[in-house]
């Protein structure tokens, strides 16, 4: 089949989640149908389009430029129009008229809107199938973030948006032939909006083992580490949680401990943290992020809001990482407590945790080789995109 795949941002390099999730999806089609790409970019990419050309028959790019003033007339959008804020935010004009252009060229079997905010590209495209792949529920995301805002602009907005998004996604789920939720609480969440006529399937965020190798551990790994776009808000929730109620238990028992927060874009209150404590280190984006993980006594995923599935668990499993998250950290990924990951939900708990890993490399190895094991069994690219195909049947 032709298939038109309408993604948010380039699904290359796989640097981050949503772009990890949709790269391994992009690699299955390859091998099994005609892929052709239309995406917005940031800035210079031309050498990421160029080697995404090597995986599709075309790819068609336009600038997205965010902002304070965009984003502020996004909002100016949605107060007047009723619609989600998410949805006027990512409304570009010239989209439209590209993918108009290249539908106007060639006919499509599947047109597949990859995220939530690029439906809004594919509803007006006329082709046998309409698919959304829905990273996460996006009404219950922004339900969770606004449970964990202080009173303020920032809870209010979005408090709000999950409300719009509650009947903006409903509508969407009915419209589309098939959505693909990645987890059974996703898919439920969406079905709550959507009732029962929406097609609606689970297809988890894949990993290709291939790529994801094993973490050669130094004999002496004994540092936290966290690895995560540190530009996405429940991460920062997540790592100001961490540093403020859970590190200063760790360091009783473990006071020169040392902890690395890995992740493009870090904002002020996380740069803070290296500022105050010579022992934390906010590096910013890293390009190789290996000689990190070899040093890493511990994984950390301390989220306390989400929705869907946690690439970087995936990815540390796949990598034989010993990790300790919460249970909202490893939603959707059917492990187990003890055998693939420790889990916990309160700042002792946590912290007991972490300090039992750091203190106990055998059991921190047995979680490591226990989570590769399970990711190539249960979460290997080639079987989870399968799902793909009765998508489009």
């Amino acid at each position: 089949m032709k298939i038109l795949l309408l993604t948010q941002v380039l699904p290359y390099p796989p640097d981050s989640g949503p772009k990890v999730k949709t790269w391994n999806v992009l690699k299955y089609l390859r091998l099994h149908h005609e892929v052709t790409l239309v995406s917005f970019v940031r800035g210079d990419q031309s050498k990421e389009i160029e080697h995404l050309k090597k995986f599709c028959n075309a790819v068609h790019a336009i600038p997205m430029e965010r902002g304070l003033l965009n984003d502020g007339l996004a909002l100016l959008e949605s107060l007047l129009t009723g619609q989600p804020w998410l949805i006027s935010r990512d409304r570009r004009t010239g989209m439209h008229e590209l993918i108009s252009k290249v539908t106007q060229e060639e006919q499509f079997d599947v047109v597949h809107a990859d995220q939530l905010n690029m439906a809004q590209y594919a509803e007006p495209v006329k082709a046998s199938k309409r698919v959304l792949d829905e990273h996460n529920a996006m009404w219950l995301l922004y339900r969770r973030m606004a449970e964990t805002m202080p009173q303020g602009l920032k809870k209010w907005l979005l408090e709000r948006d999950w409300r719009l998004l509650r009947t903006y996604e409903g509508r969407i789920c009915r419209e589309f032939n098939a959505v693909i939720a990645v987890s059974d609480v996703d898919r439920d969440a969406l079905r709550e909006v959507a009732g029962d006529s929406a097609r609606l399937f689970v297809m988890p965020i894949a990993v290709d083992t291939d790529e994801f190798r094993p973490i050669r551990r130094a004999e002496d790994a004994n540092r936290i580490v966290h690895v995560g776009t540190m530009f996405w808000p429940p991460n920062v929730d997540g790592i100001l949680w961490f540093a403020r109620e859970v590190l200063p238990i760790i360091r009783r028992s473990k006071p020169d401990v040392e902890f690395d927060i890995i992740g493009a874009r870090p904002p002020q209150e996380v740069i803070e943290l290296e500022q105050r404590d010579r022992r934390t280190h906010v590096t910013g984006y890293v390009e190789d992020v290996e000689p990190y993980l070899a040093r890493a006594g511990v994984m950390i995923v301390p989220l306390r809001a989400g929705g869907g599935m946690r690439v970087k668990i995936l990815n540390a499993l796949s990598q034989a990482l010993p990790v300790v998250t919460t249970t909202i950290g490893c939603e959707g990924i059917s492990v187990e407590d003890g055998k693939h990951v420790l889990i916990a939900d309160q700042p002792q708990d946590f912290a007991d945790a972490v300090v039992r890993l750091l203190d106990h490399r055998s059991l921190a190895d047995r979680l490591g080789e226990n989570g590769r094991a399970f990711i190539k069994t249960c979460y290997d690219l080639q079987t989870v995109c399968a799902t793909l195909e009765q998508a489009y049947g």
